[in-house]
Protein backbone atom coordinates (compact mmCIF):
# COMPACT_ATOMS: atom_id res chain seq x y z
CA UNK A 1 0.00 0.00 0.00
CA UNK A 2 1.19 3.51 -0.80
CA UNK A 3 2.62 5.38 2.16
CA UNK A 4 0.45 8.48 2.33
CA UNK A 5 1.87 9.92 5.54
CA UNK A 6 4.40 12.17 3.78
CA UNK A 7 1.82 13.48 1.28
CA UNK A 8 -1.41 13.92 3.24
CA UNK A 9 -1.29 16.78 5.72
CA UNK A 10 -3.73 18.15 8.27
CA UNK A 11 -3.52 21.77 9.38
CA UNK A 12 -6.20 23.01 11.80
CA UNK A 13 -6.52 26.41 10.09
CA UNK A 14 -6.67 25.14 6.51
CA UNK A 15 -9.88 23.82 4.91
CA UNK A 16 -11.38 23.28 8.35
CA UNK A 17 -8.68 20.81 9.33
CA UNK A 18 -9.56 18.40 6.52
CA UNK A 19 -6.78 16.17 5.17
CA UNK A 20 -5.05 17.95 2.28
CA UNK A 21 -2.46 17.04 -0.30
CA UNK A 22 1.05 18.29 0.55
CA UNK A 23 -0.01 21.40 2.44
CA UNK A 24 -2.09 22.59 -0.54
CA UNK A 25 -5.74 23.54 -0.37
CA UNK A 26 -6.74 20.44 -2.34
CA UNK A 27 -8.36 17.97 0.04
CA UNK A 28 -8.39 14.20 -0.07
CA UNK A 29 -12.16 14.53 -0.47
CA UNK A 30 -11.70 16.70 -3.57
CA UNK A 31 -9.53 14.07 -5.23
CA UNK A 32 -11.84 11.21 -4.26
CA UNK A 33 -14.85 13.16 -5.49
CA UNK A 34 -13.20 13.79 -8.86
CA UNK A 35 -12.42 10.10 -9.22
CA UNK A 36 -15.93 9.10 -8.13
CA UNK A 37 -17.44 11.48 -10.67
CA UNK A 38 -15.62 9.64 -13.43
CA UNK A 39 -12.54 11.77 -13.96
CA UNK A 40 -9.47 9.78 -14.90
CA UNK A 41 -6.12 10.30 -13.21
CA UNK A 42 -4.90 11.89 -16.44
CA UNK A 43 -7.80 14.38 -16.45
CA UNK A 44 -7.19 15.31 -12.81
CA UNK A 45 -3.49 15.83 -13.46
CA UNK A 46 -4.25 17.95 -16.53
CA UNK A 47 -6.73 20.12 -14.62
CA UNK A 48 -4.48 20.33 -11.53
CA UNK A 49 -0.85 20.25 -12.67
CA UNK A 50 0.33 20.85 -9.11
CA UNK A 51 -0.76 17.28 -8.30
CA UNK A 52 1.16 14.13 -9.11
CA UNK A 53 0.09 10.56 -9.67
CA UNK A 54 1.65 9.77 -6.28
CA UNK A 55 -0.64 12.37 -4.68
CA UNK A 56 -3.70 10.67 -6.15
CA UNK A 57 -2.50 7.27 -4.95
CA UNK A 58 -1.82 8.73 -1.51
CA UNK A 59 -5.42 9.99 -1.34
CA UNK A 60 -6.68 6.51 -2.19
CA UNK A 61 -4.38 4.92 0.38
CA UNK A 62 -5.47 7.43 3.02
CA UNK A 63 -9.13 6.67 2.32
CA UNK A 64 -8.51 2.92 2.39
CA UNK A 65 -6.71 3.21 5.71
CA UNK A 66 -9.47 5.34 7.20
CA UNK A 67 -12.08 2.82 6.03
CA UNK A 68 -10.03 0.02 7.56
CA UNK A 69 -9.81 1.89 10.87
CA UNK A 70 -13.58 2.47 10.87
CA UNK A 71 -14.25 -1.21 10.21
CA UNK A 72 -12.12 -2.11 13.22
CA UNK A 73 -14.31 -0.08 15.61
CA UNK A 74 -17.71 -0.75 14.02
CA UNK A 75 -19.84 -3.41 15.71
CA UNK A 76 -20.21 -6.62 13.75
Amino acid sequence: MTNYRDRITIEPGKRGGKPCVRFMRITVYDVLDWLASGMSEAEILKDHPELTQEDIRACLAFAANREHQLSMIAPA
